[in-house]
Formats: C-alpha cells, structure tokens, sequence
C-alpha cells in the first residue's frame, strides 16, 4: 500500500472517546470479535491477557477507532511503545459484522504505524491452531510461520495449541513495495478509465484483483469498466465480488441491477435495484432503475407509483420526469406524458432523448409537423443518433415529403446497420414509390421485428424459409401470415410459383379463404393454420407471398395480372336471385365503410359512420348494397329513411360467397380493406377511399389509380387528416360520370 493510501486510511482513525468505550467493550465480549495482539518479543499468555485489558479500556491518544462510509470497523491500539528499547505491544479488532477485508486493512494500517515509529527489525504474533481463518490471514499479512507452541493456551475448554508467527522488517517492506507497485497499477487504471480507454483500464484492474482479490474498490471498478463496454457477464462477476466483500454499497447494487437489466433478466435487476433503495433510501437514480423494471415487467402502475415518488424527492431530476414520460405514453395518457417530456427539458434542455420522445407523443397524437421539429431539435444535440433520423423520417413521410424522408431512413442506417426498424420504413417508402427491387429487400426485415408476426413465424416454422433457389420438384408451403386484403392482392403469385417447377404447392390460411382460393391454378392443397402444424416435413421450404415479388424481381412494368379469381356459379346465382327479388333495375353499388378495428391504423383509414357516404345517395337510379360485416353491420340493418340500402354483410359465408355477390354489383365502393382487393381481383370496378395518415405502401405516392389494378381500380385520399367529405365527393362525382345514362344496366 503506497504512502499516500497509507495517508488516506491513517485519515480515516479518530482517538477514542468515553462514548465509544461501551461499544467497544460489547464488541469484545462478543463471541464474533476478531482480535489480533502483537509484540516485538514473544511474551507469555498472562502477559497477552493483561495487554488484551489495558487495550480494551485505554482511553488515550494511542487507541483509534477506524471508521468507513461513516460506520465504525474496529479499534488498531499502540498500548505499549517504547521508542528506547524498540519494545512494542500492540493490536487491533474488528467489529463483529464488519465487512470482509476491514481486518486485512486494519492489519496494514496498524504494520505501517509500528513499522513507522520504531525500529523495529520483528514482530511476532500468537494464534490458536484452531482458527483457520487468522492463520490465513497472518499468511496474508506476509507473516512467516515459526513454530507450534504445545498447550500453550488453556481455558475452560482445555488446553490448545499456539502457531508462533513472525513478521521481519524485510519482509514487511517487501510486500509494502508489491502494495505499492499494485497502487500504482491501480492509479494507472484508474486515468485509463477516466480517459475513456476502457479496455485497457480493465486489463490493469485484471492485474490488480489477482494479486489483492479482496480490494472491493477494484473490483468495483472493474465492474464499471465492462458494463461500458457492454461484457455485461463479467461485469456482472466483478460486481458480485465487491459485493462479497462490502454487500451494503449501494453503488454496486445499483450497477449490478443495471447489468443484469441490460440482460433482461428483469426479476433479477429488481431485486438489485431495490436492495440498493433499501440501503440507501435517498438513492433516487437506483429508484428510476426500479421504476424501469417494473416497466418492462408489464407492472405500469406500480412503475408510475415509484417514479412520482422519486419525482418528490428529487423535483428538479429529470430522468425521472423523462420515465415517467415513458410510462404515461405506454398507458396512451398522451398530454400527461407530453408535459412529463417537457418537463424534462426545462431541466434538461441539452437532453436529445427528451426530445426524441416528446417529437413520438406529438407524431401519435396527429401532428406530424410540430413531431418533425422536435426531432430536428434532437439533431442539433446529437446528429448521429440514428433513432431521432429514423423519427424525423417517419414524420416527413406523414407530412407527404418523401424525398425529404429517404436521406434520414439512410442516415440512421449508416449510423446503425441492423436498425431493422429504419430498413423497414425506408423498404416500404421505396415501395410506396415504386422503387421496388431495392424495396422488396429491405421490405424483408419485417422478420427480423419481434413487434410483428413475421419475427414469430420464422421463428416457429422448422422448414428453411425460401431464398428465391429452384422449386424444381420441391415442395412447398405458402404461409399466411398477412392480412386477409394481402393474401388475396398477392395471390396472384401462386400459378408462378408452380410454373417455377415447384412440384407440390399447399397453402395455409384463414378457413374463410379456402373455397375462394381451391380453384386456384397451382394450389394443391389449402390448410389452417393449426392443421398445419404436424405436416412440416412434408415440405422442402416454406415462403409467404409477400416475400414471392422480391424473389421473381417484381417491378412496376411487370407486375402479375389480377384477374385470378373464380367465382362460384351456384353462388352467383344465388345472389342474382336475391338482389332482383329485393332491388330495382339499375346500377348496384356495394359498400364498406370500416375494416378490421385491430389494423394498426384503422382509427384513421375506417369511417366513423356510413352516414360519412350519404352525398352518394344522391346518384340517380342506383341502388346500395351493405357488404359490410360484424362490426356496425347494424347500421344497415337499420338505415336511415333518407339513406336505403340492402343489408347483406351477415348473410355472407366467407370470401367466395362475397364474390359471388361481388360478381352482380357494378361497383364496389370501399374504404383500405380486404373487399377492395376482393373486388379489383375480380375485375369488378372499385373505388378506394384513403386516409390521409399513414395510407399503406401498396397504394404508391400521389398516384389515383393503381398499377396492381390497372384499369379496375381508382383511388380518392383525403386532402388532410378527418376530412372524408373531399374524397367522398371526388368518388360522387367519379360516380355520377360513370352512371350517367344507365339507369337499367342491373337485372
């Protein structure tokens, strides 16, 4: 140990006062108390026990109590110092319960006290052949073993053997130049660390806990260096080492909580984080980590209870206010978690996580604009944080500005490589602007999202997913794992796919599209998808239709034909019979009004009524025809007087039986759902009505028409966002000049 840590611990000794006295004396009674007496000549245990005494009750300049992190550790005593003769008697104990390696401390403290003020060339110390633990710890103090004194100690148990230890002033100088040499590496590691020259900071602290492995403050260091350099496992062991030799430092208990969360082994960083509140009440920061944890656990309201508790320790912290920020946005109090963000940078206004957040809260909440310039804000602070390129991206694609939004989507991927999120935004904005060879690749990252049921699948399915290799007499599986509107658009793929050479094609999906797709050419067979489950090895590969156009190099210029759909005859008739027994003569127009209330953006692309469609009542001649099913069928079960209709949605089997019907209508009116494809796929004609917010890829920027449907489809959006009575009026007049004149074309 170097002169200056010698230094630092001599600062830790304070004399001892009367009021530590009883203290001290109940440590010494107590059966736990590690004692440790020394002299400069072996002396008789009548004389160790008489010392013993006077140690125990001496109240003068030469009896310290050493105290760490406030709490007293033990006594070191100089009793008997004589500067003539060089004769020495003196000791230290610990405290029953002090930490591990307080004795080892102690023991150096009091060496270079004795060793300091005499001239001393040997000390010798007596311990019993029954205590293991001093033995090693003389070993450890550089004492040399110099004999076994037999019986030597007699109490009410008996007589006991003494292990005769001996210290030389060579020796001890010895070890103090390896203490000194390890304080020096330790120093060195020390403003390694502070430069930021992590790796090699760890290596010097390697070198340190091998030669002193109960330094708990390297150890701990040790720790902070890996969880930086994210070897969470390891830092992990350093710190539950420090732990074994100080378990109530706060410090550590938090890291270890935060190493252990950044490995998601979430029960177990609760636990750490509280036992580090628990020591220290006051830890607020270790409190935030808590509060985290029981976030990702799922326990919202009790991260929300821990977090306001922080916040009234701490008012002006804040991270707290940003987690609490967090929360509230997962519980979609939106206002609350705005001004929590906002809160947050009024403390903090260098902070770009704040804004990142706060720029998410206002993108969700339908303002895109005031979303981009915070995120532009977050920039400012740090431009290479590829989150805040990504958002910013996602805003200016809301705002229409695509051209604006593909050089961040880039930018948070040059930044970030495997940020699958910002593949996949800028995949389908390639898409959306018929870009797609480069499109349909990144359009593939969708797998490696766990937020979507693609991750899932191919993590499930034990069959190799198809690459785009030869089908030549291979089996394969289509999986469905799209939406219903997506199987039917990319159903066309399937006679491709055969044509490929695959010799066997069985299709899983919904059981409502089995008869619509049996006829398909290609399909040789079609199975739910739990039937599916004990047929794996019947197939070579697997793939989703999805993935089919990037495989066969689908561009605009070439993209399949729709018209691959049958309709079933008796089902046409049937429903030839039903609306000529129930309808006039005239145009028939089918309607949708809302679409899968669980479609991630339904709240802006259904509508909140079919009232939303009644300046399309006013076409002269036509007749309207409910094809809407389940949710707010009731509204054309019962329709307004001024608002007629055929309601038909329940009376609907599947998708074969809503192309049969399909099949006898002139035009099918929609909003972005599964009919609409159902519909063009027939060939029949269709009019899209699409939300401003948010409107998927496959519709393309700016386009009214659709090249996956050319000639059968038209597209009416709305001008900005809620404003449905635009795009119903352009598809009124779309209808108008279309019916013009043809007033009996029903039967």
């Amino acid at each position: 140990m170097s002169d200056n840590a010698f230094g630092a611990w001599r600062d830790r000794l304070r004399p001892i006062s009367e009021a530590d006295l009883a203290r001290v004396l109940e440590w010494r009674n107590s059966p736990e108390v590690r004692v440790v007496m020394y002299t400069s000549r072996e002396i008789s245990m009548t004389e160790h026990k008489a010392w013993f005494e006077r140690m125990a009750h001496d109240n003068s300049r030469r009896t310290w109590i050493f105290e760490a992190d406030g709490e007293p550790m033990g006594v070191v005593n100089l009793t008997h110092i004589d500067m003539t003769t060089g004769e020495a008697h003196w000791g230290f104990y610990v405290r029953p319960g002090a930490p591990k390696g307080s004795g080892f401390r102690l023991g150096r403290l009091a060496l270079a006290e004795v060793f300091g003020q005499l001239a001393l060339n040997r000390l010798s110390g007596e311990v019993l052949a029954s205590n293991e633990a001093s033995l090693r710890f003389h070993r450890k103090l550089g004492f040399e073993h110099v004999r076994v004194l037999k019986e030597h100690h007699r109490d009410e148990s008996g007589a006991h053997d003494v292990h005769v230890f001996g210290l030389t002033r060579a020796a001890w100088e010895r070890s103090r130049a390896a203490d000194l040499a390890q304080d020096a590496v330790l120093a060195h590691a020390k403003q390694l660390y502070g430069a930021g020259r992590l790796r090699e900071a760890a290596d010097a602290l390697r070198e340190v806990v091998a030669t002193r492995p109960n330094d708990a403050e390297a150890h701990k260091l040790l720790g902070n260096g890996l969880m930086q350099l994210k070897r969470y496992d390891d830092a992990e062991q350093a710190y539950k080492q420090a732990l074994t030799l100080t378990p109530q430092d706060a410090d550590v208990l938090a890291n270890l909580g935060r190493v252990l969360y950044a490995q998601q082994r979430l029960p177990e960083a609760a636990l750490a984080s509280h036992l580090a509140v628990t020591v220290r009440p006051d830890f607020v920061e270790a409190q935030i980590d808590v509060a985290c944890v029981l976030r990702d656990l799922g326990r919202l309201p009790e991260s929300e209870a821990t977090l306001r508790t922080a916040i009234e320790k701490r008012p002006d912290y804040a991270d707290a206010h940003f987690n609490l920020g967090i929360v509230l946005e997962k519980t979609a109090r939106f206002a609350e978690a705005e001004a929590a963000y906002r809160e947050a940078l009024r403390l903090r206004p260098d902070a770009a996580a704040g804004y990142n957040n706060l720029g998410n809260v206002l993108h969700q909440t339908g303002r895109p604009q005031e979303a981009a310039d915070v995120y532009r804000q977050a920039l400012a602070l740090n431009p290479n944080g590829a989150p805040s390129h990504y958002n910013l991206a996602t805003a200016l694609r809301a705002l229409e500005l695509p051209d604006e939004a593909e050089p961040h989507y880039r930018r948070a991927l040059e930044l970030k490589p495997d940020y699958f999120d910002a593949q996949f935004g800028l995949g389908t904005l390639l898409l959306s602007l018929g870009r797609f060879e480069e499109g349909w690749r990144l359009f593939e990252s969708r797998y490696a999202l766990p937020r979507f049921l693609h991750y899932k699948t191919k993590a499930t399915l034990p069959l190799p997913q198809w690459q785009g290799e030869s089908l030549e007499g291979r089996s394969l599986l289509v999986w469905q794992e799209d939406g219903l509107g997506d199987v039917i658009q990319f159903g066309r793929y399937l006679p491709l796919l055969k044509a490929a050479g695959a010799a066997r094609i069985d299709m899983v999906c919904a059981p409502s599209l089995h008869r619509l797709f049996a006829d398909i050419e290609g399909v040789d067979g079609l199975l739910t998808h739990d039937a599916a489950a004990g047929t794996y090895g019947d197939y070579d590969c697997w793939t989703s239709l999805l993935s089919v156009p990037m495989h066969l190099r689908t561009t605009l210029e070439t993209i399949p034909p729709a018209h691959y759909l049958q309709v079933d005859q008796s089902r046409a008739a049937h429903w030839h019979d039903r609306l000529k027994a129930a309808l006039p003569r005239g145009p028939r127009i089918g309607l949708v009004w809302k679409g899968n209330p669980h479609h991630h953006n339904d709240a802006h692309r259904s509508l909140n009524s079919v009232a939303q469609l009644l300046p399309l009542w006013s076409i002269p001649g036509v007749s309207f025809v409910s094809l809407q099913k389940g949710r707010d069928e009731d509204e054309a079960q019962t329709p307004q007087p001024f608002q007629p209709m055929l309601a038909l949605g329940h009376e609907l089997t599947d998708f074969a039986d809503t192309a049969a019907l399909i099949a006898q209508l002139d035009l099918v009116v929609c909003v972005d759902t599964s009919t609409a494809h159902l519909a063009a796929s027939l060939g029949k004609p269709c009019f899209v009505l699409l939300p401003y917010h948010d409107p998927d890829w496959r519709w393309l920027y700016g386009r009214t028409d659709s090249p996956w449907y050319p000639g059968t489809m038209r597209v009416f959006r709305q001008p900005r966002a809620g404003n449905w009575s635009a795009p119903v009026e352009a598809a009124l007049q779309a209808c108008l000049a279309r019916f013009q004149g043809e007033s009996t074309t029903g039967v």
